[in-house]
């Protein structure tokens, strides 16, 4: 059985930057991902980097955080991360993320709605790719070790500590154990739900509440403002600031907010501007090919959609799984990134602060992870051992003939998963969670018998592992 000080799960900006920090604090640590090498290059592009480059302080970083999620604002995360962001702005760019620049050769920052001055970094509808291509060349330069296409199928607790996990190697369909000190569950949120169940797992936080982690926040579904109707096609929030407006049907000038209410309206990015137009080559290219509109001629139908994912592992400043209202620590295990609830968002994310959480928390928990690896000592051998067993008894009844198709599956929770909207409201909940018991006792099959390289288990995992989260989500039982 491998043994690693600190065990990173996750491909993108947060995994990749807890794997940096653990290893810069001398861990070993070991990245294992159930997608391949670059795969977070492709994420979505939600908006750039939020930080008060300009500013004398954070301060109104901080309060424009705290308005826009409202009285469900963690205050305190919200002063502690934002006051990182320069930092982590800063090291990106010394380790090699190229900036879009203004006129006077410094970052340009665009003036987004939400904040009370220019304040979002990016490098136009790349952000989330050239940050995540960025932090890849930093793991390899420091020799970090990475198993991809390593699906964590079971996180293994041991009297409230961390011990290790089981995965499935997707190439030979065999079961891995692995050992660790310490755990950062650092991988996508779960917006798959909504959407297609690759777009969004949620494995770490599947795997975390079958273990019994406390889930906390994960109700709160934020929309995305700039996605095509009839498209699903996310652009970045970054086109506000170069000139792109939201208009309503009858011409006049509308906000996200109001897209996300209901209100008809369209993405005119007819009068970007000049200095724009090569950094959203992308979009033009994209929206082109897949919705045959122009942008410099068409305005786009909006639409908003999920797109991303803010509930999670209630964390505290040292990103460190807890429960109890704090007061106790998963002993080892941490979390960073959409796996982690901070608080900080409350109920809709200021644009910008998703990657730049991301970074930071990141940051946070490979650091203080790979100090507590230090004194610490591997156990729970057989627990891990029992999990291996268990894990290939739930994969076998996947192989069994009893149970609806994956693909019916993944579109009946889908469904059912919309009617949920993140207001709360009570009688949609009730509609959802009878729904989504009605299609857990249906159960769920895999067809292709082989067990190497099947893609189709893989898809079955996830879709299990996003129905027991629909679950959790639409009967409320998360911590308080």
């Amino acid at each position: 059985m491998e043994s690693w000080d600190v065990l990173v799960l996750g491909e993108g900006p947060a995994a990749l930057r807890a794997a940096i920090a653990a290893s810069d604090a001398g861990a070993r640590p070991l990245l294992v991902s159930g997608s391949s090498v670059g795969v977070a290059s492709g994420f979505p592009p939600i908006s750039g980097f939020s930080a008060s480059l300009n500013e004398t302080s954070p301060s109104a970083h901080i309060e424009d955080t705290i308005s826009a999620g409202g009285d469900h604002t963690d205050k305190e995360a919200v002063a502690r991360i934002c006051g990182s962001a320069v930092e982590a702005l800063s090291e990106l760019e010394r380790w090699g993320l190229v900036l879009r620049r203004s006129k006077d050769g410094l970052p340009h920052m665009a003036d987004i709605s939400g904040h009370s001055f220019p304040r979002v970094a990016g490098c136009g509808d790349s952000t989330i790719r050239e940050v995540t291509r960025t932090l890849e060349e930093q793991t390899m330069k420091r020799g970090i070790n990475r198993k991809s296409d390593l699906l964590p199928v079971a996180l293994v607790m041991d009297n409230n500590q961390a011990r290790g996990i089981v995965a499935l190697d997707i190439e030979s369909g065999e079961l891995i154990p692995i050992q660790a000190k310490t755990i950062i569950v650092a991988s996508q949120g779960y917006q798959g739900i909504w959407n297609t169940p690759s777009l969004g797992p949620g494995n770490g936080l599947v795997i975390s509440n079958a273990a019994g982690i406390r889930l906390k926040g994960m109700a709160n579904v934020p929309m995305h403002a700039l996605t095509i109707a009839g498209m699903g096609m996310v652009l970045p929030m970054d086109i506000l600031g170069s000139g792109g407006r939201i208009r309503k049907e009858s011409g006049e000038d509308a906000s996200p907010v109001e897209v996300i209410g209901g209100e008809p309206c369209v993405l005119d990015m007819r009068s970007m501007e000049k200095s724009a137009e090569g950094w959203f080559e992308n979009t033009q290219s994209k929206v082109l090919d897949r919705a045959g509109l122009d942008i410099r001629n068409d305005v786009l139908p909006l639409s908003p959609m999920i797109v991303s994912t803010t509930g999670g592992i209630p964390v505290d400043d040292h990103c460190r799984a807890i429960f109890d209202s704090g007061k106790m620590w998963y002993t080892g295990l941490y979390a960073a990134g959409r796996s982690a609830y901070t608080g900080m968002h409350g109920m809709a994310p200021l644009p910008g602060n998703l990657i730049m959480e991301e970074v930071v928390t990141g940051m946070v928990a490979g650091k203080h992870a790979a100090e507590w690896s230090t004194n610490s000592q591997f156990g729970g051998h057989e627990s891990i051992q029992q999990a291996v067993s268990s894990s290939q008894k739930k994969i076998d009844q996947m192989f069994s003939s009893e149970g609806s198709p994956v693909g019916h599956v993944a579109k009946a929770l889908s469904s059912a998963m919309r009617i949920i909207d993140g207001s709360g409201d009570q009688a949609s909940m009730a509609m959802a969670q009878a729904s989504i018991n009605e299609i857990s006792s249906l159960g769920l099959r895999v067809t292709d018998p082989s067990r190497r390289m099947n893609t189709e288990l893989v898809t079955a995992l996830h879709v299990e592992g996003l129905l027991s989260l629909a679950k959790l989500i639409s009967s409320n039982e998360e911590e308080e």
